[in-house]
């Protein structure tokens, strides 16, 4: 062999062993992080009533086992603050929240993220609170203090504590305990207090799409309306920032190409499997939108505000 050959030769057996150094030394492969999981684990909250029974489960099950390529269980948990800490600790690493639960989520391990959220069919993506006047017996905002406000509830999130979270935080002096809210059993309660009278104003709610303007399609003003209070006579005073819908929620630690995978099954089922949509979303219509933190601002303003936090 001449002296070429033998340099060729030599020129290939080192490009051989680079390239068995480079693959020994590469990263594993997307395979892998299935096999760390074993199985992957949703967590839901029981529906009221519904012991541990999920309507549609196989079905869901066959849809998530087959998005990912990998087993999937569903864990059916008995409240929020159960679903909570079994993704905090990591029993699983998929959870459907609320908007609440979710921020309380983030606010007790930070160690989650929001994948998808879903809209309506005419694109509300979320809620806000409004103060709602009749007649112009509330001037304005600054003027509640002297006027009668009917309020929903005080575990009622857009119609309580949206609001007072909200206003606390713009200056106006309000609490729980305010002695011009009046409170009202009920939502529907409390639109009855203004539509007959009983008050000069009256924290409701309105539906708002992504960019955060009204949807026109619902809310406090329009059940008056349908009530038989006149349109006309009924004007907005304030509104609050707007509260997204509750999010499909993974593990931050969760790999990479597992969240693609989800957001991808998840932003084209309503599209694709319209039935199985149907099943993991019975209230919102319109479909899944991608999600992230920064969209529960408001939320987590509300949960940091009852427990005291900053």
């Amino acid at each position: 062999m001449g002296m070429g050959a033998k340099s060729t030769a030599s020129q290939a057996l080192r490009t051989c062993a680079a390239a068995l150094a480079v693959l020994s030394a590469a990263p594993p492969a997307h395979a892998d992080w299935r096999a760390d999981i074993g199985t992957f684990r949703i967590g839901i909250v029981a529906e009221p009533g519904g012991g541990n029974t999920v309507p549609g489960l196989a079905r869901l099950t066959d849809a998530y086992t087959n998005a990912l390529g990998m087993k999937v269980d569903f864990v059916v948990a008995r409240d929020y603050a159960a679903l909570i800490e079994a993704q905090a600790s990591g029993r699983i690493q998929y959870a459907v929240y609320s908007a609440l639960a979710y921020a309380t989520a983030s606010e007790r391990c930070g160690c989650v993220e929001p994948l998808v959220a879903p809209v309506d069919a005419d694109g509300a993506a979320g809620v806000r609170s409004v103060l709602v006047t009749r007649d112009g017996k509330v001037p304005g905002l600054t003027a509640i203090a002297s006027h009668r406000i009917a309020i929903a509830p005080a575990d009622n999130v857009v119609g309580s504590l949206l609001p007072l979270t909200e206003l606390a935080g713009e200056g106006v002096r309000i609490a729980q305990d305010s002695p011009f809210l009046a409170r009202a059993s009920s939502a529907t309660a409390a639109e009855a207090m203004l539509g007959d009278g009983e008050a000069d104003g009256l924290f409701g709610w309105e539906p708002v799409g992504a960019d955060g303007q009204p949807t026109d399609t619902g809310g406090t003003i329009m059940r008056l309306a349908a009530a038989g209070v006149p349109k006309t006579s009924l004007r907005v005073l304030w509104s609050s920032a707007p509260l997204r819908y509750g999010p499909h929620v993974v593990r931050s630690d969760l790999d990479a190409e597992a969240k693609r995978r989800l957001a991808v099954f998840l932003t084209n089922l309503k599209s694709l499997t319209p039935d199985v949509y149907d099943l993991l979303e019975p209230t919102h219509s319109g479909g899944f939108e991608l999600a992230v933190s920064k969209d529960y601002a408001t939320a987590l303003a509300i949960v940091r505000r009852e427990t005291g936090g900053d």
